[in-house]
């Protein structure tokens, strides 16, 4: 299906937050956790715009949720890019990176907007970083996507999903599908494979991923001929949605969409299935973590969400990615830690090929990048410097992500 009926192209503004938490940052210094690895030894220099000298190794930046509500996201996708990092360091002799090997800097930012500004901040001005990777969280990469963009640092968001991500400025990329496709899938999915006619939809009002892909899956569920029964909101720092849960069973929905993050969604799940709600839930990419069956138990068993990939999908690229991660960190990729690993070698990519290293240059080798194999599928930046990619829908079913079928840009 043809993306550009479903996204919307107007730009719009994002939020100043990120401007103050830069200048904040600049006054008070930042204490974020540091995890630094890589080879080569010692660290990069390099110049106040994020490029670094012609020799010595090229340290690249991470800001990611390392602890915190959604620190799962953060800790997958590090790992993801620590295993680019060592197979591409280990293929320095073949050639790749001009020689240069590459160091990683990860900053913590607890899923918080102002410990992410700082982050960046730090990691631009400070520690000098050629390149930015994160975050996952939409609103945490629009914090962190200002000031890359002031200081002209590229910043590649492996799993942002929000249009308004990109839409900061030409330093900002991302390589995964968007929330007005992702948010497509979600209602194509229940009006064709659950035969979903009533809708209902709970989304976290302070979340722009939440609100977004809500709006979206309404959109195009709407538009397939099903109906809205209700729409309720609840805010991230109110655990009880009883209330709206109430409105919900009274509405008596085919499918309940529930765009979220996966600690949300898994006690949301937990508390329906209590007041007695049978339908099928839905959400989206925010529920990849095993966390979610951990938090949800029963309640979450046969539930839906779109994702980047599944770990069972038959491609000898996923199985091959699968194997070496296993072998690396003894557990089994989620959809973040595929990002991570696509994010870091796409990257490795635009670096061996830039005319510089840093700055513009590189900026517009990532934007040039087509036809990149990757774990999550074949990725080419298009003019708005986002990510046109198929989705792939999983079945929740006792500890594994069955995919029940792929839906395609």
């Amino acid at each position: 299906m043809n993306l550009t009926g479903w996204r919307s192209r107007r730009v719009r503004s994002v939020s100043s937050l990120a401007l103050a938490v830069a200048a904040l940052a600049a006054v008070s210094g930042c204490e974020q956790k540091r995890n630094t690895t890589g080879g080569g030894g010692g660290t990069a220099t390099g110049t106040g715009t994020g490029g670094t000298v012609a020799t010595g190794p090229i340290l690249i930046g991470h800001y990611a949720s390392m602890t915190g509500a959604e620190a799962t996201f953060g800790q997958s996708t590090d790992q993801g890019i620590r295993l680019a990092i060592k197979e591409r360091n280990a293929a320095i002799d073949a050639g790749t990176l001009k020689g240069r090997k590459i160091t990683l800097s990860t900053l913590d930012d607890a899923g918080k907007p102002q410990d992410a500004g700082n982050a960046v901040t730090r990691l631009v001005t400070q520690e000098k970083v050629t390149a930015l990777l994160g975050e996952v969280a939409s609103g945490l990469s629009m914090v962190g996507g200002q000031i890359a963009q002031q200081y002209k640092v590229p910043m590649i968001s492996p799993s942002s999903t929000n249009p308004q991500v990109t839409q900061i400025g030409d330093m900002v990329f991302r390589v995964c599908f968007l929330d007005d496709f992702q948010g497509m899938v979600m209602a194509k999915f229940a009006r064709e494979e659950l035969k979903a006619q009533k809708a209902a939809i709970l989304f976290d009002q302070g979340q722009p991923y939440s609100k977004g892909l809500a709006d979206y899956a309404e959109k195009a569920f709407k538009e397939m001929g099903g109906t809205v029964v209700t729409r309720q909101a609840y805010g991230s720092s109110d655990p009880d949605v009883s209330a709206q849960l109430s409105s919900i069973k009274e509405a008596n929905p085919d499918v309940v969409f529930l765009p979220g993050y996966y600690t949300q969604a898994a006690n949301i799940m937990r508390q329906a299935r209590k007041l007695g709600i049978t339908a099928p839930f839905v959400g989206g990419d925010g529920w990849d973590s095993d966390k979610l069956e951990e938090i949800g138990g029963d309640a979450v068993q046969g539930s839906y969400y779109s994702n980047h990939y599944s770990p069972e999908e038959d491609s000898p690229v996923v199985k091959n990615f699968v194997a070496k991660y296993k072998a690396e960190f003894g557990s089994l990729p989620d959809g973040l830690a595929a990002l991570g690993y696509d994010a870091a070698n796409l990257l490795f990519v635009a670096l061996d090929k830039s005319p510089s290293l840093g700055g513009t240059d590189l900026a517009a080798t990532i934007a040039g990048i087509k036809d990149f194999v990757g774990v999550t599928g074949t990725i080419t930046i298009d003019p708005q410097r986002d990510a046109s990619k198929s989705a792939v829908v999983v079945k929740v079913d006792k500890g594994r992500r069955v995919p029940v079928k792929r839906y395609a840009p």
